[in-house]
């Protein structure tokens, strides 16, 4: 048995290690002491660890290991990101960086939503027999997920990186999700012409403009609602939501500048410069008649939506494991960039995402076994035991 710690030492040391990923550079962190860490581990259990600083974020890296041997091709790979989001000291009861065990649960940043699945990971791979493998295993931890998804946007940069199957640790309740829809953020910006108030017409009210942008941008959310459709999700059709409107500085001036901040979250397949065209030929005719006046600028870049095949093998072994039939899901995650890899790809991990982003995060002891023999299973299926055409008509 490799050298590794125990379970929950592993999950104590990953808790213990911040690596916040914030737009705000006052809160950002680097992730290099979990990386570190996991290459240590994965390294004990016979894995060959590459580690790359991301191109995008000076201080960020993604980690791909890779066990099996080389003339193996397609294999499992196992995924999850290496970052949490910033913690509200004032709403935490308990130490966010300390794993803390009470009421039949483990308290701690990032317990759930993700860095606990590497532990997981980890315990599964320590009791098999690693020299029998007939396909590849891959674990991937990424950077930045919780902001830009930069970690997820440079995996050409590990080459040959082409497993035939993955899986995305986020925490599912171990329910296979085989779609989501993707993320857009935009801030549209009015410029006027600030004045007296007393003479409107020597200015140009950027409330007054944002007005009419709002009413196109409802027309834009009727639009999408009526004409696309995706019946497996709750909500089936793309959504455009108004979640921020600034303005102003008093009430006897015109309005000089107005900003909306605005998302979208499109359909699997739906392109994301179809979207982004959509949007500009709905405000053109505004545009024409304010000229110069309202501009348009992505907040971050596009997150595509992604599905898997309801049919394909992976989806198939998962529900048969879990006893679950796969699921969508309304959240983004990595899936759509690793999917990009040409595997089959589902998000399924412990813990539930109503932990997500959540004081006191927490994952609850019970689930704990259930989740690592599941887990198990999967591995032991996948890279183990050879999937053939028959084998998959079985599934």
């Amino acid at each position: 048995m490799a050298r590794i710690p125990a379970f929950l030492d592993m999950y104590r040391a990953l808790v213990a290690s911040p690596s916040i990923s914030c737009l705000n550079p006052d809160l950002d962190m680097s992730n290099k002491t979990v990386i570190d860490q996991l290459g240590i581990w994965l390294t004990e259990l016979g894995f060959k660890v590459s580690i790359k600083e991301l191109e995008s974020q000076t201080g960020k890296f993604n980690l791909l290991a890779r066990i099996g041997p080389e003339h193996l091709s397609g294999g499992l790979l196992l995924s999850g990101h290496t970052d949490t989001v910033p913690w509200d000291e004032g709403r935490w009861s308990k130490n966010p960086f300390e794993l803390t065990e009470a009421n039949n649960k483990l308290y701690g940043l990032g317990t759930a939503d993700m860095k606990g699945f590497f532990a997981f990971v980890l315990d599964t791979l320590r009791d098999m027999d690693l020299t029998k493998l007939t396909k590849p295993i891959y674990v991937l931890a990424t950077a930045d997920e919780e902001t830009t998804m930069a970690g997820a946007r440079e995996l050409h940069r590990f080459a040959n990186l082409k497993p035939e199957f993955a899986i995305i640790g986020e925490p599912t309740n171990m329910v296979p999700v085989r779609m989501h829809k993707g993320h857009v953020t935009d801030c549209i910006r009015v410029t006027g012409r600030s004045g007296h108030s007393s003479d409107p017409d020597a200015g140009l009210n950027a409330i007054e403009v944002m007005h009419k942008v709002t009413h196109e941008l409802l027309q834009l959310q009727q639009h999408l609602r009526d004409t696309y459709s995706e019946p497996a999700f709750r909500v089936p059709h793309p959504t455009l939501n108004l979640g921020y409107i600034h303005g102003g500085d008093a009430a006897n001036r015109i309005c000089a500048c107005c900003e909306l901040h605005m998302d979208m979250r499109p359909l699997p397949g739906m392109p994301m410069d179809y979207l982004d065209n959509m949007l500009v030929q709905q405000l053109s005719e505004l545009r024409k008649q304010y000229p110069g006046a309202i501009d348009i600028t992505a907040m971050h870049p596009p997150i595509p939506g992604y599905s898997c095949p309801a049919d394909a093998t992976l989806v198939k072994l998962a529900e048969e494991i879990s006893g679950h039939k796969a699921e969508p899901a309304n959240y983004c995650t990595e899936a759509a960039f690793i999917n990009d890899l040409g595997c089959e790809t589902i998000v399924m991990g412990p813990g539930s995402i109503a932990q997500a982003h959540q004081p006191d995060e927490f994952i609850r002891l019970d689930e704990i076994k259930p989740s690592l023999d599941m887990l198990k299973q999967l591995v032991q299926r996948m890279c183990f035991t050879p999937v053939t055409a028959n084998k998959q008509a079985q599934l």
